[in-house]
């Protein structure tokens, strides 16, 4: 069955750098997508990044692009989030996602979530 567990998230002061890493099960890593989420409370989640993974293809959102990039090691079964030059409004609870991939920002088409890991940038 699906799993994923998020580790990696922190404190840490804007401009500074965390790597997010999402663990996988063989079955999830497989997924045509997986991406990185992120959710502040009242608000909606948001797409992050996303890497389809046959293509290789990525994507990231506006805010993050330039800063962030997405990338995963086959062999670990391990999808990572690397966030430089990190800004107050990152601060969130991030996710890690996988499902088919037919909308990369769109959380409804995800169908396995980790358990999120809290990221906090102070200015």
């Amino acid at each position: 069955q699906g799993q994923l567990v998020e580790s990696g998230g922190g404190s840490v002061q804007a401009g500074g750098s965390l790597r997010l890493s999402c663990a996988a099960s063989d079955h999830t890593f497989n997924s045509a997508c997986m991406g990185w989420f992120r959710q502040t409370p009242g608000k909606e989640r948001e797409g992050v990044a996303a890497i389809y993974t046959y293509s290789g293809a990525t994507y990231f959102a506006d805010s993050v692009k330039g800063r962030f990039t997405i990338s995963r090691d086959n062999a670990k079964n391990t999808l990572y989030l690397q966030m430089n030059s990190l800004k107050p409004e990152d601060t969130a609870m991030y996710y890690c996602a996988a499902g088919p991939g037919n909308s990369w920002r769109d959380s409804r088409n995800y169908n396995y979530w980790g358990q999120g890991t809290q990221v906090t940038v102070s200015s």
